[in-house]
């Protein structure tokens, strides 16, 4: 089935298909055709004349004073390609690759670039025959626009630069020829419009967040399981303290975590008896902390989408006229990012704080670090060092990344948004508390262990099969190494969300698409 992207119009949850492992060919809706050839005909008329129009007849950057021969302007776009193709580092991930194919086309569909509709349909084709363009991940300060990794993108247009095809990287001659794809001819400021752009830091901040909302679903599901294996209060919950706080993360996240703990048999074993008054903040918290991780989530994924259906390029075709401004800065970006940094750190780190409590039996109740035979086994008392070793890796790497600023282009680009960086960290951010969340999920299931034969709520005890079917309770001392790494792609893939989802409106509510 082929999905219609409509420029200005791409959401959350058509992204998400389209960056699904399964390949989804694409069409470009009909209807945006005519813009495209408006403004390109604009442009080819400003490179017949003799006004300087930047871009088009002039030099770039610095060099925007200079004048070209109308008879260099095709050759100008060619050398703006290679000589900003000056990525390092590893190849960005080919979901990102092909997702940056897809965001440039929509926003040079949207008529206000110049371009002629033979450039979109070449980037469209690159993602249709999935020939996924070699992007090194390194070499972005997020203005003028993501510049090198999208002389990358660009270069398989005109048969050069490399790319995946089919299982292989090779040149992009070889593989154009493969797929029966003709090379393009770059017109009068189509290249300039190909690089200039924030099409690669948003599909890197896309995709970390429908990452994180992955993760942030399995964060609230291990959060209860932890709740639940420490016999904690679900009081805490309760929709009244909630409401009249009047945050709508903590409201949401509250409802979640008493929909998954209805039934519970441990629950109701010990609301009797049990002689604490409160909970550690790490439980009783919980819709506070996740909440708040959850509106900030929220607001990322509502600047992010703007930017996906946004156009970045300069100069800009209106109407009559060619306007320059800098729609190539990425500042909502890297900002949107770095709120979204903070999130990811905040969730790894209360899980953190949450396996911490269930391994001290002093606050758990439970057997010292989780083993019936302390002292001859450590139980999980070094995967709880794992943990607290991410967590604090997360506190590094949420450090703001658009604070800093550091002028290129002979001073002429003398502040830029560092968004591309801000969006690739959360990578490394979601791996780390990804590995956090799996460990709370093991080191929870082994508290409930302990309570049999007593049972959780139905929604966790599907949890605990997921987990048990990839790592058995541990009554003695064995290496957890590939148990932990079976459970961070239960978590990652979005299996243990999927293990509750179904049953729980409110848990599904969490979602941003």
């Amino acid at each position: 089935m082929t999905e219609t992207l409509v420029p200005g119009e791409l959401t959350l949850a058509q992204l998400r298909r389209l960056c699904a492992p399964v390949h989804v060919p694409v069409q470009l809706a009909p209807a945006c055709r005519k813009a495209i050839r408006a403004s390109a005909a604009l442009v080819r008329k400003a490179a017949d004349g003799d006004a300087p129009v930047y871009g088009v007849n002039t030099g770039f950057g610095k060099l925007a004073t200079t004048r070209i021969a109308k008879d260099d302007l095709a050759l100008l776009q060619l050398k703006l390609l290679r000589s900003h193709a000056v990525g390092v580092g590893e190849p960005l991930p080919a979901s990102t690759a092909r997702l940056v194919l897809l965001l440039k086309a929509a926003s040079l569909a949207r008529g206000y670039s110049g371009v002629r509709e033979e450039v979109v349909d070449g980037l469209l084709a690159l993602y249709n025959q999935q020939i996924t363009p070699v992007i090194p991940c390194q070499g972005s300060v997020g203005a003028s626009g993501d510049l090198a990794p999208l002389a990358h993108l660009a270069l398989p247009l005109i048969a050069e630069g490399e790319v995946f095809y089919q299982g292989e990287r090779m040149n992009a001659a070889a593989a154009l020829k493969l797929a029966g794809i003709t090379p393009l001819q770059l017109g009068a400021k189509e290249g300039l419009a190909l690089i200039n752009g924030t099409q690669v830091s948003t599909a890197l901040a896309i995709d970390a967040l429908l990452a994180t909302d992955r993760l942030f679903e399995s964060a609230v599901i291990a959060g209860a399981l932890t709740l639940d294996a420490a016999r904690g209060s679900d009081g805490p919950f309760d929709p009244r303290i909630h409401e009249i706080r009047g945050q709508p993360g903590q409201i949401d996240c509250a409802a979640a975590y008493r929909a998954i703990m209805v039934g519970s048999e441990i629950r109701r074993s010990h609301l009797q008896d049990d002689d604490r008054v409160q909970d550690p903040y790490c439980l009783r918290c919980q819709p506070q902390v996740m909440g708040a991780c959850l509106d900030q989530m929220r607001h990322a994924a509502r600047i992010l989408m703007i930017e996906a259906n946004a156009v970045t390029d300069n100069p800009l075709v209106f109407d009559n006229e060619m306007l320059s401004g800098g729609n190539f800065h990425a500042e909502p970006v890297a900002l949107a990012a770095d709120g979204l940094a903070l999130a990811i750190a905040e969730i790894g780190a209360i899980a953190e704080r949450r396996i911490a409590m269930l391994v001290d039996t002093v606050v758990s109740r439970l057997p010292p670090f989780l083993t019936p035979d302390p002292g001859l086994n450590s139980g999980f008392m070094i995967v709880h060092v794992t943990a607290a070793a991410l967590a604090s890796e997360n506190k590094s790497l949420a450090h703001p990344a658009s604070v800093d600023s550091l002028p290129t282009s002979a001073n002429q680009e003398d502040h830029v948004s560092m968004a591309t960086f801000a969006a690739r960290r959360l990578g490394t951010m979601l791996q780390n508390t990804a590995h956090i969340v799996a460990i709370e999920l093991m080191a929870a299931a082994q508290g409930i262990e302990f309570l049999r034969p007593l049972k959780t709520s139905d929604a966790l005890e599907s949890v605990m099969r997921l987990v048990r079917s990839v790592s058995p309770a541990m009554m003695q001392d064995r290496s957890l190494a590939r148990e932990i790494a079976a459970v961070h792609h239960l978590v990652a893939s979005g299996d243990v969300g999927r293990a509750t989802a179904s049953q729980i409106t409110e848990l599904h509510a969490l979602r941003l698409a």
